[in-house]
């Protein structure tokens, strides 16, 4: 099966990580994503990743706590998760580099956009950790950003929901699913699948987003082949 798409920014939530577990990793379910990830970095996708924190802390539920700090904290637990799956790609024989927007060169490279691009050149997996480095920015933002810097063609967003829906199919038994929307689209009809601002951006550098659900991993390699899965997001 060819593959489409040779550059890809993929995006995995931290929840995701957690499995059926709600909290930390499961690390069944973090091999699996290992092994679909090995399968596109074979088939020739040079890939970066970036991950969610989630699955350890969501300081923006805890409205006692200064933001900034919250989302300090938020930036911490995304490293774990970085960690984590890099110490898993390497396990498969993969070359990992994990970059980070805050500087903690003992256990990471600092984030440095040609040295990004030289990584993926070579064939190793970026995984970029502390989202963008700033505080009020989401992870989903900061994957539309390091998207758009190391050129990729496409943001596989993998999540726990199969794709976007009208409404929230947890609440609505009678939700649509969209096979494919617009970013105005999403924009208007504020839909929670990624924040506004980066909607925006991909939308400003057209870079589509393809949203699909991570609870079969094997759907990371469907997604990089060009199956139709999930909800297309495109101008």
């Amino acid at each position: 099966m060819g593959i489409p798409y040779k550059k890809v920014l993929l995006k995995i939530s931290g929840e995701a990580l957690a499995g059926s577990k709600g909290s930390g990793i499961d690390f069944a379910v973090l091999s699996d994503i290992g092994k679909a990830v090995k399968k596109c970095v074979d088939g020739g996708t040079h890939l970066g990743i970036v991950v969610g924190g989630g699955n350890f802390w969501r300081g923006r539920t805890n409205g006692k706590m200064d933001r900034t700090r919250a989302d300090h904290m938020g930036m911490m637990a995304t490293v774990i998760n970085a960690l984590a799956i890099a110490d898993t790609l390497e396990h498969l024989g993969l070359d990992v580099r994990v970059q980070t927007a805050i500087t903690m060169q003992q256990i990471a490279e600092p984030y440095l956009r040609n040295k990004a691009v030289r990584h993926l050149e070579k064939g190793r997996v970026i995984i970029f950790g502390c989202g963008t480095g700033s505080p009020f920015f989401s992870t989903d933002t900061a994957a539309s950003l390091r998207a758009a810097e190391i050129g990729a063609e496409v943001i596989l967003k993998a999540t726990n929901t199969d794709g976007v829906y009208d409404s929230d199919p947890k609440q609505n038994p009678g939700a649509k699913k969209y096979s494919s929307i617009t970013f105005d689209e999403m924009l208007s009809k504020n839909l929670q699948v990624m924040d506004s601002t980066a909607i925006s951006m991909c939308r400003d550098n057209n870079i589509p987003i393809l949203v699909f659900s991570i609870k079969d991993p094997g759907n990371i390699f469907k997604a990089v082949c060009g199956e139709s899965i999930g909800t297309v997001v495109k101008s």
